[in-house]
């Protein structure tokens, strides 16, 4: 079965443990960091399922962006095993099994939006490395985000919110199978922030792509995930997974219903408790 169609059977409700037999897209087995003395995470157990949109959330320090850059092989395990897709990170790393979208959009500034989208494969090319060749051109890319007519703009002719579709368009070029973004809307205003929470169900609705997504809302946290995942911090654990049961096509005036407001309510007493 297709990652979209996994994406399809988590939207329905589905346990898309048992829908095929794909493995877990992140898989974390008593998966720890130290810097020097500091323990940055301690013994994370989990796995993340392909076609799922899991949240994080969790006080500063308590290794948020660290279990991304653990996931995407930037930092080593210190002990325990990560797993993506199955394969050690470094494999998956090398097999373009994912990508990475920071807060920063961290564009070129002398490239278009389009080359911006196309510098993933432009580089694979020269060091010889096979691309697999996405179902969308970069061109379709920026047509998903919502940029079709703004692929010759530069990005000082861009606003950030924008820039950042530019840098998710460019993320999914290599058409990934997990998406890794550490607070991607952080910096923009709430209007903005909530427009691109739209937009990005829409992308995972359409690619099917797992999504692990690192910030600080709570609001945000719930509208976008079916999963949040509680860290504590001092060391960095694990602290509660809390499913998030309610539509998968998601409008923005859910967050007015009592539903919405109980989940964020149980999630900020989770978090007073870290």
């Amino acid at each position: 079965m297709s990652v979209r169609k996994l994406a399809s059977a988590a939207l329905d409700g589905t346990d898309v443990a048992t829908v095929g037999n794909l493995p877990a897209a992140a898989s974390l087995r008593g998966a720890s960091v130290k810097f020097g003395h500091f323990t940055a995470l301690s013994d994370i157990n989990l796995d993340i399922m392909a076609g799922e949109f899991w949240t994080i959330l969790g006080p500063s320090g308590c290794g948020k962006s660290t279990m991304l850059r653990l996931v995407s092989d930037l930092i080593p395990a210190s002990s325990g095993e990560v797993r993506v897709l199955g394969k050690p990170t470094e494999a998956a790393r090398l097999a373009r099994e994912f990508a990475f979208v920071f807060q920063d959009a961290t564009l070129l500034p002398w490239r278009s939006a389009l080359k911006n989208v196309e510098l993933p494969l432009e580089i694979g090319r020269k060091r010889g490395v096979k691309i697999p060749l996405g179902e969308r051109t970069p061109r379709e890319l920026l047509k998903l985000v919502g940029l079709e007519g703004r692929e010759d703009a530069l990005p000082h002719e861009l606003s950030g919110g924008m820039c950042q579709r530019v840098a998710i368009a460019r993320a999914l070029v290599c058409q990934p199978k997990l998406l890794l973004m550490d607070e991607p809307f952080g910096a923009l205003d709430e209007m903005t922030r909530d427009r691109l929470n739209l937009q990005l169900l829409q992308i995972w609705r359409e690619t099917g792509t797992t999504i692990l997504f690192v910030t600080h809302s709570i609001p945000e946290a719930v509208f976008l995930g079916q999963k949040v995942l509680m860290l504590r911090a001092h060391p960095g654990r694990v602290k509660a997974i809390v499913d998030i049961d309610m539509p998968g096509a998601r409008e923005m005036r859910l967050r007015e219903t009592p539903a919405f407001n109980r989940y964020c309510a149980r999630l900020r007493d989770l978090l007073e408790e870290c």
